[in-house]
């Protein structure tokens, strides 16, 4: 009786499994996932006493990576895609001061001044796209230019219809209270670890903040555009050569960075009650350390946008607990460019270790 030998199903040479190690090596967000357990440990050890780990001090770290954890996220989308946009940091003084005028100065419903505001933050996003796109030039040089242009003309017109640069009296303009509850609104809790039983506030912008990076996600890694997204980033000739429609694209990404940077600057707004031309100074800056903390490549084609969720968290998280140590807020700067520097190590690194595992 002739002894059969059980058939193997042959494997595909061109499969191979990838270990555990290499597929976590390969997230782009891990280097910033462990900063940021490492920054909370420091200032729980160092500041923890001082209020860091109280519930008003998680509150206070927490609104302010929000505010630019919400610009990060779509800074990082465009970034992947390999654009810069310098220009958001001019547009949130920009997109602030339109319905501060229009309603504290004509008279209009804020919620009729927030929508022109968005309208024209919009289209400052279409043109940026399209200049980048029929110019050539990099997006750097491109977003460069429009962030003095809008800076200039917010400063300009401004002191031109009011007189100065800032406009206050938001909290008494037609429809500020249903305006206050979208994007002012905060979750009060009795902190347990104050003396006097005082409340901690967590800002609506902390909600936005969640929203904004899951649609992100969501977008990057389960649908079509955000394989276009990575695709532009990596090779845009390519990408352009099996149907991407690479220039509708990066208007849509700029497009997005405007919003973002007028949502930030309506929660600003509407919970401040006033308008300064300046603010929004340095946060293109400040946007583009989280993302590039958060694992995204300077290059393009690689990045997350929990990667930047986490990079805002670390901003806020240190900005924060200087204050709570009580160390010279000046350091803060240097802080955050030895931050950027160290990150780009790390994440060089990660990825070299990455493509070496097993």
């Amino acid at each position: 009786m002739a002894t059969q030998t059980a058939r193997q199903t042959p494997v595909d040479e061109r499969i191979r499994r990838e270990s555990e190690l290499k597929k976590l090596l390969r997230r782009p967000e891990l280097g910033a996932v462990s900063g940021a357990i490492l920054v909370w440990i420091f200032f729980s050890i160092t500041a923890g006493g001082q209020g860091f780990l109280s519930l008003r001090g998680t509150a206070n770290y927490l609104e302010v990576a929000a505010e630019l954890g919400i610009l990060a996220v779509a800074v990082a989308l465009l970034m992947i895609a390999g654009e810069f946009d310098l220009s958001v940091g001019s547009m949130i003084g920009a997109a602030g001061m339109i319905p501060a005028i229009l309603t504290v100065q004509y008279g209009w419903n804020i919620w009729a001044g927030i929508f022109v505001s968005l309208l024209v933050a919009l289209a400052v996003g279409a043109i940026n796209g399209i200049l980048v796109n029929r110019t050539k030039l990099p997006s750097f040089i491109i977003t460069l230019g429009t962030l003095f242009i809008i800076r200039g003309l917010t400063i300009g017109i401004t002191r031109l219809v009011t007189g100065r640069t800032q406009v206050g009296g938001l909290k008494d303009v037609l429809g500020y209270d249903s305006a206050s509850a979208v994007f002012a609104s905060a979750l009060s809790i009795v902190d347990p670890a104050s003396a006097r039983g005082s409340n901690a506030n967590f800002q609506i912008s902390i909600l936005w903040w969640v929203i904004v990076a899951a649609v992100a996600t969501y977008i990057l890694l389960r649908t079509r555009p955000g394989n276009w997204i990575f695709g532009i980033g990596g090779d845009p000739d390519a990408a352009r050569n099996v149907g991407v429609p690479v220039e509708r694209m990066k208007v849509i990404l700029f497009m997005c960075t405007a919003a973002a940077a007028w949502l930030v600057a309506t929660i600003q707004i509407v919970n401040v009650g006033s308008a300064d031309t300046l603010r929004g100074e340095q946060r293109e800056f400040f946007a583009i350390i989280a993302v590039v903390i958060g694992g995204t490549l300077l290059t393009g084609g690689y990045g997350s946008a929990i990667g930047a969720v986490f990079g805002a968290l670390i901003f806020g998280m240190v900005q924060q607990g200087i204050v709570f140590t009580g160390v010279d807020s000046d350091w803060f700067l240097v802080f955050m460019g030895a931050m950027l520097i160290v990150a780009v190590l790390v994440n060089n690194f990660i990825r070299k270790r990455a493509s070496e595992a097993k």
